[in-house]
């Protein structure tokens, strides 16, 4: 089935950025894109010796739009009048080449034929686009949150001599049994809506009630317990929990595409820098030499901080920094305004750090 349009995935709502093709890139579980297309927004100015990047990769359902509106800035550690901060896209996530999107040299690929690409695709294609784009070959830091920090921990596996401080927000570099479970539901939720057609639809409003199940889902375990206990979200401005969700989290997913969520859900469900050494996980964090924060948020139920732990302790000189939230994962949407105090501080300290 043909690519279709969904208003969306636009500059409407997602800013200024670039697409910029990397050209035909292999897949590790086989195939390739033919013309991957990567949609990249930069900040600052990248000096002369090219030694003030910074990178920052997108999470599950995210483009760099929140990071524009929150993270980037005068006052934040990410400060573009000192560093060149680049954000590239996701594959799958709507902006850069995507199910719903693929068209031209990639038509093939469209909707339900879009191939199976991981966490390492995505790095792939990053390095290769700040590489020959931009003639990065090193990075003061490389940060991201949730699917965001998988890609960290993947770049710095994978390319430690690129990396020179990392920092993991809220994710981890081996996927849980647990996680992988819940994300099947969240796949299910969808996948079991009629209107989904096999991922043949022709709108994704044919698929609104499958995205509404999957938004409530994520109420379960995107904030955590104590959020629901306080009721935070009355200070959000909704007088009920089904207010909430019906004002915020479903109005979120129903306007994305069911087919480049689940290309995503896939990645997230497989993130495991350990096939680098054949299932070792304490060999493959052990490549890591950059100076590495690891941030878990406290009340996080998609990544607790035991998790965190387990895996920070194999990384030479790191350091585990928790973020205190009560929101949970979703936390990472910077809405508690105690929430980027915390991270700035800890970023700031982290680029801050000398390194060799």
């Amino acid at each position: 089935m043909a690519a279709i349009d969904n208003p969306y995935y636009s500059h409407e709502f997602h800013g200024d950025y670039d697409l910029v093709s990397i050209g035909r890139l292999d897949l590790e579980e086989g195939g390739s894109i033919p013309d991957c297309h990567l949609a990249v927004a930069t900040f600052g100015t990248l000096s002369e010796a090219k030694d003030n990047a910074i990178f920052v990769s997108t999470w599950y359902s995210g483009t760099h739009q929140i990071f524009r509106e929150q993270y980037i800035g005068e006052g934040h550690a990410l400060d573009p009048s000192k560093y060149f901060i680049v954000i590239i896209d996701q594959i799958g996530n709507g902006l850069s080449t995507s199910p719903h999107n693929a068209n031209g040299a990639n038509a093939a690929l469209s909707m339900s034929a879009f191939p199976k690409v991981r966490i390492g695709d995505d790095v792939v294609a990053q390095e290769r686009l700040l590489r020959e784009h931009f003639g990065i070959e090193t990075l003061q830091l490389v940060t991201g949150g949730s699917m965001g920090a998988q890609q960290t921990y993947e770049w710095a596996v994978r390319f430690p001599d690129k990396v020179k401080r990392a920092a993991p927000i809220a994710g981890t570099a081996q996927n849980t049994d647990h996680d992988f479970l819940y994300v099947r539901v969240l796949m299910e939720a969808i996948t079991s809506d009629p209107g989904f057609h096999g991922g043949e639809y022709t709108s994704n409003a044919e698929v609104q009630a499958g995205l509404e199940r999957h938004a409530r889902i994520w109420g379960v375990m995107g904030f955590s317990t104590e959020f629901w206990k306080q009721k935070v979200y009355t200070g959000l401005g909704f007088e009920d929990m089904d207010a909430f969700l019906a004002g915020f989290l479903q109005p979120y997913f129903t306007a994305m595409d069911p087919n480049d969520l689940l290309a995503m859900m896939w990645k997230w469900q497989r993130g495991d820098v350990a096939r680098h050494t054949g299932g070792d996980l304490a060999a493959a964090l052990g490549r890591i030499t950059a100076k590495t924060f690891v941030l878990p948020i406290d009340e996080d139920m998609f990544f607790p901080i035991r998790d965190h732990v387990t895996e920070q302790a194999h990384i030479k000189g790191s350091e585990l920094r928790v973020i205190n939230d009560v929101l949970g994962h979703l936390g990472l949407f910077a809405v508690n305004p105690d929430y980027m105090p915390q991270i700035d501080a800890q970023l700031k300290e982290l680029l801050d750090t000398p390194v060799s």
